[in-house]
């Protein structure tokens, strides 16, 4: 059997993450792909947000939900959010984000079941082009989100209330809605300060606030090169970080730096969000937020300043699910239409990130 022919099924999972309706191939990427003589399964899924119907329009088959247990050897699992190690072993050739590449809590367990089923990864996080540019992101969309979350937790703070259990906008129009009309009962418009401001999540969190006419301090390498913590953070109201992590960094502020002064800052929005790697530059907690739980105390009030509320979900683009698939799969889809040759290019560099990390596991004790 040939190589292309056997990377020419490709199988797109059902998302099992709560609250999870993104997808990184949608039915008209999937429909340009089988045009292209590619083998489409999609696993029926009604937290998806487009219908089932939709792919099937396009010339995809459909199967039950969780059958990629099932499919054959040779396809290409294709999914967006991470596997439960319970899952595994993995013996199949898998694409979606596995946050096992950083140190993170689980990685060695997450790449201890590609090893033990022989599977592999190709995790999009390091999808690259030849000058090392990530080629599909969904970071405009959670520096967005993550701005205007904020902003809402911050209004609702300021008439005694906490943020509760969020839900996807149908579109970033009434996301912006949602955030003016909140501001419009409070007294005025806090200040905010966007850490990684030059990036793609920075660029999405400052078009949000700029569009509520929020006043923003925005900070790239050039204001954090020096290192934290940093007493300007203090004197915003809301701090969006928005920085992309891949080495350690001085901590932007500490949970005695927040505590021992006085201070303006209300909310932290993490949008980075990796409290559980080593390159953490918000060393102010240990655990993510969620969508039904989106808000967490992490310094209380005192004489001199309000309490310390933080955000931090790792999936924040699901509030906005049609607009940042479509963007995602947009830009992926010259690399999925290339899924033949995994043995070249952006493909090719992706599988050696994979197997550089299999070389860091330690030994597997013998029975």
């Amino acid at each position: 059997m040939s190589t292309t022919k056997t990377n020419k099924l490709l199988w797109l999972r059902a998302e099992t993450k709560p609250f999870e309706q993104r997808t990184l191939l949608i039915p008209q990427v999937a429909g340009q792909l089988v045009d292209k003589g590619y083998e489409l399964v999609v696993e029926r899924s009604a937290q998806r947000i487009f219908d089932d119907a939709e792919y099937e329009s396009v010339g995809c088959r459909m199967a039950e939900t969780h059958a990629w247990h099932k499919a054959p050897q040779h396809a290409i699992i294709l999914g967006l959010k991470e596997l439960d190690p319970n899952d595994g072993p993995y013996t199949r050739r898998h694409v979606h984000f596995a946050h096992a590449f950083k140190d993170q809590l689980g990685w060695q367990d997450t790449l201890r079941q590609f090893q033990r089923g022989g599977g592999s990864l190709y995790d999009l996080e390091y999808l690259t082009d030849e000058s090392g540019q990530r080629i599909a992101a969904f970071g405009y969309w959670a520096g967005f989100v993550g701005a205007a979350v904020a902003v809402l937790a911050y209004c609702e703070k300021s008439d005694g209330k906490r943020l509760s259990t969020l839900s996807a906008w149908t579109d970033k129009h009434a996301l912006i809605d949602s955030v003016q009309s909140a501001l419009k009962y409070i007294n005025k418009n806090p200040s905010a300060l966007v850490i990684g401001a030059l990036g793609r999540c920075g660029t999405g969190a400052v078009e949000l606030l700029n569009a509520c006419d929020i006043k923003v301090t925005l900070w790239d390498q050039k204001e954090t090169k020096s290192g934290g913590p940093f007493e300007d953070v203090l004197t915003h109201d809301i701090m969006v970080n928005c920085v992309f992590i891949n080495a350690a960094l001085p901590p932007f502020t500490t949970p005695e730096h927040l505590a021992g002064a006085a201070r303006h800052l209300q909310v932290i929005s993490d949008v980075s969000c990796d409290p559980f790697g080593q390159y953490n530059p918000l060393p102010v907690y240990t655990e993510c937020t969620s969508m039904d739980n989106p808000v967490v105390e992490i310094i209380a009030a005192s004489d001199n300043a309000k309490s310390v509320d933080l955000i931090a979900i790792d999936h924040l683009p699901s509030l906005l699910p049609r607009e940042s698939s479509e963007h995602f799969s947009t830009q992926l889809f010259p690399a999925l239409l290339d899924l033949q040759h995994l043995d070249t290019g952006t493909w090719q560099r992706a599988k050696k990130i994979y197997e550089h990390h299999l070389t860091r596991l330690p030994a597997e004790e013998s029975a």
